[in-house]
């Protein structure tokens, strides 16, 4: 087969999204080396090189008019050179698919991640919770396949969108397999002498957004001050909410126990398995999500997890991290409190944890997605 890829975020994506199509295309190019993958990206950057794989093409705007509208390019022009590329399939890796792809004849797959914008549309600009439902509804529609990365997104899908539930298939994610290479203590300690970070912290890994609620750890840090002084590494940029986020780290005297990476140091994304190995544990008490890909990095990573019920955690996570109720500053500081003074917890957590991301390697979520290829293709 001929598979194209949407890699507009393999490109130009450093989170979430970047990092799914990264690992997503990779892990096909590597298992289904029989295939040949197609990337139409507007533009190519050093986040990601097809020279590795023998079986990959970049596609890139060529006419004058569609290297001046990219976007329109990407969203609608691209469906007339599809078919004459001789495209089997191609796929949309994050909730959208060009516009008129189901006339060309071309068969197409998209991928959802989660519709957090229609559950919480007052945490988005207006226009864009239009924009996202436009994409979404019509990618839902419209594609010959769906692809929901969680069975919570699946429910989601059907919930918002009606789509029919025997259209979606659930096909978890996978992450860069650096985070399952195991370091040494020293080579942890010179890569938090490198950054001078503290050699004990807790790590927060995502964006500072009002969902994944970095203000309920710092809550739960006010209620340990005296009992557990383990500063908090933060990893994650973000705006408005930030600002929320520094007003309560300045109003409650947390200054010296809260560090910004972002805001700190100039950090290496090479270096993040080390932190995730050298941190006690990962607090991700975030109140929703599609999947939570920092739970499963820090899984691979063997570090201990606190996340919230409820929503996609449970999927991701098993039973190899401490639950709590997002909403508890409390709980969240009893769960810290257990990750420092209870070893044997700590232990038992690490070895479940292994024990759960093998659920998630490259070849098996390759698979996945490679059998809702096949299904199209018969």
């Amino acid at each position: 087969m001929n598979i194209a890829f949407d890699a507009k975020r393999a490109f130009q994506n450093n989170t979430g999204l970047g990092n799914y199509s990264r690992t997503l295309i990779s892990s096909l190019a590597t298992y289904y080396p029989e295939h040949h993958y197609y990337l139409y990206a507007p533009k190519l950057t050093d986040m990601y090189n097809p020279a590795a794989f023998s079986n990959m093409t970049t596609i890139l705007p060529q006419k004058p008019l569609h290297r001046l509208l990219k976007g329109l390019w990407r969203s609608k022009f691209v469906v007339s050179e599809l078919a004459q590329q001789g495209i089997s399939i191609y796929h949309g890796l994050s909730h959208e698919i060009p516009f008129g792809i189901h006339k060309s004849g071309v068969k197409s797959v998209v991928t959802m991640h989660d519709l957090i914008f229609e559950r919480n549309p007052e945490q988005y600009n207006p226009i864009d919770v239009q924009t996202y439902r436009k994409k979404a509804k019509y990618a839902c529609q419209y594609a010959d396949k769906v692809i929901a990365i969680s069975e919570q997104t699946k429910q989601d899908l059907i919930t918002y969108y009606n789509t029919p539930a025997d259209k979606i298939a659930v096909a978890y994610q996978s992450c860069d397999e650096s985070f399952a290479v195991q370091h040494s203590d020293a080579e942890i300690a010179q890569m938090l002498g490198k950054y001078n970070f503290p050699k004990e912290y807790f790590l927060y890994v995502g964006s500072l957004i009002e969902r994944k609620n970095l203000i309920g750890i710092l809550q739960a840090m006010v209620l340990l001050k005296g009992k557990v002084d383990i500063p908090l590494l933060v990893l994650g940029g973000g705006s408005s909410y930030k600002k929320k986020v520094m007003d309560f780290i300045a109003a409650n005297g947390l200054q010296k126990q809260v560090i910004l990476v972002n805001d700190t140091v100039k950090f290496a994304y090479n270096d993040l398995p080390l932190l995730y190995q050298g941190a006690k544990a990962l607090i991700y008490p975030s109140f929703f999500e599609g999947f939570g890909i920092p739970i499963l990095e820090a899984l691979w990573s063997h570090t201990p997890v606190i996340t919230s019920t409820g929503s996609c955690f449970g999927e991701t996570a098993g039973d190899a991290a401490l639950y709590i109720d997002p909403a508890s500053a409390e709980a969240i500081a009893k769960a810290m409190e257990e990750v420092v003074n209870n070893p044997a917890l700590i232990e038992a957590l690490k070895k479940k944890g292994i024990i759960q991301a093998q659920k998630f390697t490259r070849d098996k979520c390759a698979a996945e997605v490679m059998k809702v290829y096949q299904s199209l293709n018969q």
